[in-house]
């Protein structure tokens, strides 16, 4: 049972998945961030542009 707790093989990918998901997270919140301000930015646009044609 010792040898089970200190064999280490397999730990460098279990740390590679962890790091993977973590990035995926952080990549899917700056996704949704960017995509909000830009709807933003769109919709600001639309409506100066709509004040201009009256």
């Amino acid at each position: 049972m010792r040898s089970f707790w200190h064999d280490e093989t397999g730990t460098a990918a279990v740390e590679y998945a962890l790091l993977l998901a973590v990035l995926v997270l952080a990549s899917l919140s700056a996704w949704t961030a960017l995509g909000r301000a830009v709807e933003q930015t769109v919709n600001a646009s639309v409506e100066t542009i709509g004040m201009g044609q009256n």
